[in-house]
């Protein structure tokens, strides 16, 4: 079958978002094109924000109309992730009041942090309330709302009034893009509403999240990239890009 090339667009779209990533010669098999034409419908979708081109492949960007779930991210540059993580939980310094994001990188802070002094963590996440409520050491304030499915995280009203009361040394936050034109964005109005609050309520700023965010922009600004003390992320972030980041103010760390 001939398919348009609009046809064609919606079909590799539809692929990346199902499996994380698109291969260029995989695709060019199974659409029946030659691989100049996939490369050019990824430089189409790129252009459009749908998909980050890779070397040979592209993978979805994150948009009002498509999210990926905490259990999915679970599986992807977890490696990559923890390092990150890690690099992150040693930038407490003598923050005694911490805010923690939600989504699979700030669940592997909370992990991270430290568990032989006293620590308040404030969250919107549920799996990082789950992970440091057994902790002696730390008290955990579970920020109260409406809970999104895929992220396991409370938003609305009731989640921004409660932590618009709050004053926190410390905000390790995730987003789903950052970019130096756009800053940090994220795809949900409600989750961006969150994280708005979160940054404004704290004293220091850290954003951690692996390279593959770098460059992406998704709906919802909620931060500039001048509100961060730090960037924590791999070494997989090319040093005069993160070089760029670090003009704009921002320590920017790779691990």
């Amino acid at each position: 079958m001939n398919r348009t090339a609009e046809e064609r667009q919606r079909e590799i779209v539809l692929v990346a978002r199902r499996d994380g990533s698109v291969d260029v010669t995989t695709l060019a098999a199974e659409l029946g094109v030659a691989k100049e034409t996939v490369r050019r419908d990824l430089r189409v979708l790129e252009d459009h924000g749908l998909l980050r081109r890779t070397h040979g492949g592209a993978y979805p960007v994150e948009s009002a109309g498509f999210e990926t779930t905490l259990a999915f991210r679970a599986t992807r540059h977890v490696p990559e992730k923890r390092r990150i993580a890690t690099a992150a939980a040693g930038l407490l310094g003598d923050a005694e009041t911490v805010f923690v994001d939600e989504g699979y990188t700030p669940q592997l802070i909370a992990e991270a942090l430290p568990r032989d002094r006293p620590l308040t963590v404030v969250t919107a996440s549920l799996p990082v309330a789950g992970a440091l409520a057994g902790t002696d050491t730390v008290s955990v304030l579970l920020l109260g709302g409406r809970v999104r499915s895929g992220t396991l995280a409370t938003v609305d009203h009731w989640t921004t009034k409660m932590l618009a009361g709050f004053v926190v040394d410390l905000a390790f936050i995730g987003a789903n893009g950052i970019s130096r034109e756009h800053g940090l964005t994220t795809p949900d109005p409600a989750v961006s509403e969150v994280k708005t609050q979160a940054v404004r309520a704290a004293r220091r700023v850290v954003f951690a999240g692996v390279h593959t965010k770098f460059g992406a922009v998704s709906f919802c600004r909620f931060a500039e990239i001048g509100a961060l003390e730090a960037i924590v992320t791999s070494t997989l972030l090319p040093t005069a890009e993160a070089h760029r980041y670090s003009l704009l103010g921002p320590q920017v760390i790779r691990v």
